[in-house]
């Protein structure tokens, strides 16, 4: 891979990371929770109404945001008949078990016949994500907090997979939940390298043009990668070859045809999409590719995937400044 040559762009060295992905209102909605503001979130719930792919952003960044106070507790009691409060405290109760996953740092996770935590808790959870699907029996959002909560499971809850069928029927096309899928059928979960690619493609393969949806099988590049780095170290056998094996160009020429090449309008969470695509693009070493790929993303990082092939953030600029070294930050 030819090096960006040094010196071309004045651009500032500092990212700014915004998980709202330019979503102004949720930005706010975010901040409101974490001083305790509670109608700020459910007026922006009710504004988004049946837009399932930004709601479904939406509840998923604010569930991140409620985990670590009472906010959403505050907005029940207050309305404890109010669905999208049901719905956000569902997502919450779920990420509040990610995020003492993480605290814990117990990566690896448990066997995959094991539960990650006591399944009280997990049955906890659970239930809320259920009271949420009684009260919002349209909302797509609490089939996938279930479908998040599944890998929690000793070799994933046995209703997964009737689960996956609840959350087609609401929103066929949804890109959480098909991402969710990806890593319960990953090898770090309750799958292999093997399924997670079938299920990738057969899903890019299916999209309808125009759908980020093609980039799955990018996401699952991503995770073996992170998964051989976490289980063999940087001198795993065949990582130097991982961007670049004869397996990846249809891949890659199968999301650039029916995603970017169709792409008119902007999803909920195309910044973290665009961004996975033009890290495989970089490293497979098609820098024609990858330069359609970030004028479409533009000055917008995210940590994932870069992280996984060293500091995120000089590796965005590297990129950015030889691959569109003319545009502004």
């Amino acid at each position: 891979m030819t090096p960006p040559r040094p010196g071309r762009s004045r651009r500032s060295r500092t990212l700014r990371y915004d998980p709202a992905y330019g979503d102004s209102p949720l930005a706010q909605a975010v901040q409101d929770l974490l001083i305790g503001r509670w109608q700020g979130p459910r007026d922006l719930l009710y504004a988004t109404g049946g837009d399932w792919d930004r709601r479904t952003h939406r509840i998923r960044l604010l569930a991140e945001t409620a985990a670590g106070c009472r906010t959403v507790e505050s907005w029940q009691i207050a309305e404890p008949h109010n669905a999208d409060a049901l719905v956000l405290r569902a997502d919450t109760e779920v990420m509040r078990l990610f995020f003492q996953l993480a605290q814990e740092q117990q990566h690896p996770p448990p066997p995959p016949e094991q539960d990650v935590f006591d399944r009280k808790r997990l049955h906890h959870a659970a239930d809320f994500c259920f009271q949420a699907s009684y009260a919002f029996p349209a909302d797509p959002m609490p089939w996938i907090s279930l479908l998040t909560l599944a890998r929690l499971y000793g070799a994933g809850h046995p209703h997964t997979w009737h689960w996956w069928h609840e959350l087609r029927t609401r929103d066929r096309h949804s890109r959480e939940g098909h991402h969710q899928v990806l890593r319960h059928l990953s090898a770090r979960w309750h799958g292999s390298h093997g399924s997670m690619y079938d299920f990738a493609r057969d899903t890019a393969a299916a999209s309808p043009l125009g759908s980020p949806l093609a980039v799955l099988a990018q996401a699952a590049r991503a995770e073996h990668y992170r998964e051989l780095i976490r289980t063999q170290g940087r001198t795993a056998l065949g990582l130097t070859y991982h961007w670049t094996h004869d397996t990846l160009a249809p891949d890659l020429s199968t999301t650039l045809d029916r995603w970017i090449a169709h792409r008119t309008i902007e999803y909920a969470q195309d910044v973290a999409d665009l961004n996975v695509l033009a890290h495989a693009l970089v490293y497979a070493n098609r820098r024609h590719d990858a330069a359609l790929v970030f004028q479409h993303l533009g000055n917008r990082p995210t940590t994932v995937p870069w992280s996984y092939s060293g500091d995120p953030q000089a590796l965005f600029i590297r990129w950015r400044d030889e691959l569109l070294p003319d545009t502004p930050p």
